[in-house]
């Protein structure tokens, strides 16, 4: 199993986020997930409001890329409904030229109202243009003619081409159960969020089952799980950051983590989330110990959420390559 650093650049009022660089905090978290022998860095994309202030990851990741040497660079995830597919195919292709091939691709629907309607897409029938936008992606990563724009009068080829082939290692985002057998028929694999949407980790490894079950014969696709993670000598500042950070889930409509938080606050709480296991915290071999559980459950890729909540910078370095050292790996 890997740990990589996941990261929604989330921006946080003041006093806790006075004269933060939140772009600049992403790279350092890059340059310490290298050191730390981490796998990669993955980045969200969202628009609009402060839970999220990176509405174009290649250009993040590219500045990632460049004050590294090893680390995979991942979208989780790009928006396809948000964007001409053509220019997603572009500017992905560009980064893992720029990269020499260390660029991982998840995408997804979106699902914050705020942003779904400022960009006109009907949640009810966003999966059609994202399905539309996927399919012309991969048509274009492969080389394969394909529309710049749906009005376009003729068909176009890419100038440039991803180094990975026949494209780079691709990931769906899944926060629906229901969606779990859709993604698995596509033979692609699978990122989940677990404190927004399950119950604990009895329930991450009933879908994990499900997905591994629906998967074609001989598949290896993988599956990639988001946890809040903090090893160090701080944890009274890690649990007051997450409570920071969860509170801003809801206010920013986060719409799986607010149902939840509606369902049962107690489990969609901070210390209910810590009794379940899908936040750990503790000194970085009692946090490793504890990853080892999703191991067993059939997780291939932890992506750690280590900078939440305007956790100090310092923290949040500290933390990723103190884990970084007790993982196994």
């Amino acid at each position: 199993m890997r740990l990589s650093a996941f990261t929604v650049v989330d921006q946080f009022p003041l006093p806790e986020g006075q004269g933060r660089d939140r772009y600049a905090e992403v790279v350092r978290l890059a340059e310490s997930a290298e050191a730390g022998g981490l796998s990669g860095i993955w980045v969200a994309e969202h628009h609009f409001q402060p839970g999220g202030i990176c509405p174009s990851p290649p250009v993040l990741l590219a500045a990632c890329g460049a004050r590294t040497r090893r680390l995979r660079l991942g979208a989780m995830v790009s928006v396809l409904p948000f964007h001409r597919p053509v220019d997603l195919a572009e500017e992905y292709a560009l980064l893992d030229q720029l990269t020499h091939g260390r660029v991982n691709l998840g995408v997804g629907s979106g699902y914050i109202p705020t942003e779904l309607e400022a960009f006109g897409v009907d949640p009810a029938t966003k999966r059609e243009p994202f399905d539309r936008s996927l399919a012309t992606i991969l048509d274009a990563f492969a080389g394969r003619e394909v529309r710049a724009s749906e009005t376009a009068a003729r068909l176009v080829t890419l100038n440039v081409r991803p180094v990975q082939t026949p494209h780079p290692p691709l990931w769906i985002a899944v926060q629906r159960r229901e969606a779990i057998p859709y993604v698995a028929r596509r033979n692609v694999s699978m990122a989940t969020i677990p404190y927004a949407t399950v119950s604990g980790i009895t329930e991450l490894a009933e879908e994990i089952r499900e997905y591994r079950n629906a998967l074609p014969a001989g598949s290896r696709a993988e599956v990639a799980v988001g946890l809040h993670l903090y090893a160090g000598e701080h944890p009274d500042r890690a649990r007051a950051a997450l409570d920071r950070y969860l509170d801003s889930r809801l206010k920013t409509q986060s719409t799986f983590y607010q149902a939840k938080a509606a369902h049962d606050p107690h489990h969609a709480s901070r210390a209910g989330l810590e009794e379940s296991g899908l936040v750990l915290i503790g000194t970085a071999r009692d946090v490793a110990a504890r990853l080892d559980e999703f191991r067993t459950i059939g997780v291939d890729e932890v992506l750690g959420i280590f900078d939440f909540g305007a956790l100090p910078a310092d923290d949040v370095s500290a933390s990723v390559r103190a884990l970084g050292a007790a993982f196994p790996g």
